[in-house]
């Protein structure tokens, strides 16, 4: 067995989206701010910056590489900064993972090449040649619901032999999948979900955390119930799963993400703009959204 590489992080991190000025031009830093310092005081382990909830695919280069490096500014070193960097061009995503290093990234985030649909042997080939092009850390991240690949386990085997491969996000909503990758990988590389659903499945089954949207909402309870894991607190993160179910679902019950930025506007924090081809939720799921945040006393109920 081979020596298990340093953590990039173990518990909660916080898939945290980006914030858009009112007429959708630009972005609201004011508010990005405001979220990053809410995370740090909530006890988050990581911030995922420009990732699928950050709507990377609608920013432009210039406003990636701003908010990564307004990211690791704001935190000022308080908790690990990751940037997604992945792109269906692995020639853009290797120009933007160095962009993200040079902007003091502590990590990227890769999401498989989406659209192009790579065979095995591609997958490696993108993911080697993103590893190999920076210095800072590589998580590589599957989510083949929105690529239309789902990497294989054997091909995450191989690739997390690489040094610079250190973490996988495993977000295909397969519980068995989860626990294999855990199986063949952990002595290697993180192991963490992307599917807020499965945070008590994933720690069971030995994974080093979550890469979370629900924490954006309640980022306390998120990473409480991860660290209360971590220390034999088994109950913590049980309870958190049953009291939070409803928020969770609400948070899938259109396209991330929709009812996130929904649910922080809500909340006070920005308009909830988001940029085309994403648009406001219906009436209804804009309704049950704010009737659990009601219910769970995140924002105030109607006199």
């Amino acid at each position: 067995m081979k020596k298990k590489k340093p953590y990039i992080f173990k518990g909660c991190g916080t898939a945290l989206t980006t914030p858009f000025n009112e007429n959708g031009n630009g972005i609201d830093f004011e508010t990005f701010g405001r979220l990053i310092e809410r995370q740090i005081a909530c006890g988050a382990d990581a911030l995922i910056v420009c990732g699928t909830t950050g709507e990377a695919p609608t920013l432009t280069d210039r406003e990636h590489i701003d908010c990564i490096r307004f990211a690791v500014e704001k935190t000022e070193g308080r908790l690990t900064v990751i940037a997604g960097t992945g792109s269906n061009s692995t020639d853009h995503a290797v120009y933007m993972s160095q962009a993200a290093e040079e902007a003091g990234a502590d990590a990227v985030l890769a999401v498989s090449p989406y659209y192009n649909k790579a065979t095995d042997s591609g997958l490696i080939a993108s993911y080697t040649a993103i590893a190999d092009s920076v210095g800072i850390p590589l998580i590589i991240y599957n989510v083949p619901s929105r690529t239309g690949v789902d990497i294989p386990v054997p091909v995450y085997d191989v690739l997390v032999d690489h040094p610079n491969i250190r973490g996988i996000k495993e977000a295909s909503s397969d519980p068995r999948k989860l626990a294999a990758t855990v199986r063949a990988c952990s002595d290697r590389a993180d192991i963490f979900t992307g599917c807020d659903e499965l945070i008590f499945y994933a720690l069971a089954c030995g994974a080093d955390g979550v890469i979370s949207v629900v924490s954006n909402v309640i980022p306390e309870e998120t990473a409480n119930a991860c660290r209360g894991y971590f220390r034999r607190k088994i109950g913590k993160a049980r309870a958190f799963m049953n009291e939070y179910e409803d928020l969770i679902n609400a948070m899938f019950a259109c396209v991330n993400p929709i009812p996130v930025k929904t649910a922080l506007s809500m909340m006070g924090y920005g308009n909830g703009r988001l940029r085309l081809p994403l648009c406001p939720p219906d009436k209804q799921i804009e309704e049950m959204i704010s009737r659990i945040l009601r219910d769970h006393g995140l924002i105030k109920k109607a006199e």
